[in-house]
């Protein structure tokens, strides 16, 4: 899937504009990429749009307007557009306090070993998270994740997938409906997913 350049990126007046008409597509969108696995864990899996969407909000929030910080942005949020057999999602760990969230959070330390994509009758592909967003104490409630899927798994995702999650502290399995693989299939054809 190509990467967001700096090209695509309107200035702040411009997106004002396109905003109120491309903004309701874009929810729609990530409504369909969007992936509860048991009570806390969401996954949001994203593409060349929803990654254009976020650098977009990034700049009208804090009110970017230097090219070389909007390169920056550009750079840093390209990091979750899934590369050539890849699904990459971001991972919002929710909990209604403040105060259980961080209990939680310290729980499920070492959570990155804990989270599988079942395909068919293959081996399951351990996700491969982003560690600068873990410390030694708790996880962060926002987290970067990708599976790479072998040809194989490619090939068999359309049939069926799930997501499943061992952790000691938190266990939850999840197929994916179909509406959702044909979605993210879409993910894992080369040059596919603009």
């Amino acid at each position: 899937m190509r990467p967001v350049t700096v090209a695509e990126i309107k200035n702040l007046a411009e997106y004002e504009l396109e905003r109120e008409h491309w903004r309701p597509r874009v929810m729609a969108l990530k409504e369909k990429r969007r992936v509860r696995v048991g009570d806390h864990l969401t996954f949001l899996f994203e593409n060349h749009d929803t990654v254009r969407y976020q650098i977009q909000e990034m700049i009208r929030i804090e009110r970017i307007v230097k090219r070389a910080e909007i390169a920056h942005e550009v750079e840093t949020y390209n990091e979750l557009i899934p590369g050539a057999g890849e699904l990459s999602a971001t991972l919002l760990i929710e909990y209604e306090t403040s105060a259980e969230r961080d209990v939680r959070l310290r729980e499920m330390l070492g959570l990155e070993e804990h989270v599988w994509l079942v395909v068919g009758d293959l081996p399951p592909v351990k996700a491969r998270f982003d560690t600068r967003q873990m410390s030694a104490s708790r996880l962060s409630s926002v987290q970067y994740l990708k599976f790479a899927l072998t040809p194989a798994h490619a090939a068999q995702f359309p049939g069926g997938a799930r997501i499943f999650v061992d952790h000691p502290y938190y266990y939850a399995d999840r197929a994916l409906t179909l509406a959702e693989t044909t979605e993210l299939t879409n993910d894992l054809v080369i040059g596919s997913g603009d």
